[in-house]
């Protein structure tokens, strides 16, 4: 631990450019027109997580798709990471052609015995920075995990069945299309989200693997089609991976308090997701 310490309080600044075409990849990525954005249009709060990619050169890459370890993040001596949840606050939005700034900082690295074995909690604080304001600040955790005995499925945690009484509730299938293209704009090569025989056969995974930035941005997209006013921040939690190829549903309660709690539902039945928005008064 006393090297990983030294990475606490690491920081660098990723820029980026909010160019036009990349908008409009993205827009018709979520099925929106993409002739529909111009020049210094605002975007929705939460696409912030679209952009700041970073771009390791290929001979950095792991055998898992991500940079290798001390490359970007931490060395953390755990094989398998996966995002784990974060929380989100909202003072602004990104707009069309914006000369754009994330701060990208280690706030935290803390080792756990979890029910599934040996794990290491990662946070990650991202400050969102544009036109001389601070647009949105993300802390991500995600959780390195330990490697699968070759032929074993990888462990999870109980399932725990959703919450009942929801308000609305949408069904969404999880397209393996759509996968491919969140990856290509976020530039995600994490090889469970695409290559099927390294996820069943290397990390233990039935199938190849839902990402889970895409299930959050696809729950708040629910969600926001129902919102009572501007959203301020979220906190989100992954409970369950969920599977390319299978149907999520998402699930709302009514707005109470300026508060909406949301959660997504694997085909099971199981909760897979769960988040809690927060709304200007």
């Amino acid at each position: 631990m006393p090297e990983l310490e030294s990475w606490i309080g690491r920081s660098r600044l990723v820029p980026e450019d909010i160019a036009l075409p990349a908008v409009r990849r993205a827009a018709a990525t979520f099925d929106l027109d993409p002739d529909g954005f111009k020049a210094g249009d605002e975007l929705p709060s939460h696409w912030y997580s679209l952009f700041f990619a970073d771009m390791p050169r290929q001979s950095v890459i792991g055998h898992d798709g991500h940079p290798k370890k001390g490359a970007f993040l931490p060395p953390i001596p755990l094989p398998r990471r996966m995002g784990a949840g974060r929380r989100v606050h909202i003072m602004g939005n990104l707009r069309v052609g914006d000369d754009a700034t994330k701060k990208v900082e280690v706030a935290g690295i803390t080792p756990k015995a979890g029910r599934t074995g040996q794990i290491v909690v990662l946070t990650m604080r991202h400050t969102i920075m544009a036109r001389g304001e601070t647009l949105a600040v993300d802390e991500f955790d995600a959780i390195y995990r330990e490697a699968v005995v070759p032929g074993a499925s990888s462990k999870t945690s109980p399932p725990a069945v959703a919450p009942a009484g929801a308000a609305w509730s949408e069904k969404v299938f999880l397209d393996p299309v759509l996968v491919f293209r969140y990856g290509a704009i976020t530039w995600n090569a994490h090889r469970i989200h695409y290559d099927a025989d390294y996820a069943r056969g290397e990390e233990g995974y039935p199938a190849v693997v839902q990402n889970g930035g895409l299930t959050m941005h696809l729950l708040l997209d629910s969600a926001l089609k129902r919102a009572p006013s501007r959203l301020m921040g979220y906190s989100a939690r992954l409970a369950r991976p969920l599977f390319v190829g299978d149907s999520v549903t998402f699930h709302g309660a009514a707005p109470s308090g300026g508060k909406m709690h949301v959660w997504a539902a694997d085909k099971d039945g199981y909760l897979a997701a769960e988040m809690t928005l927060e709304f200007a008064a």
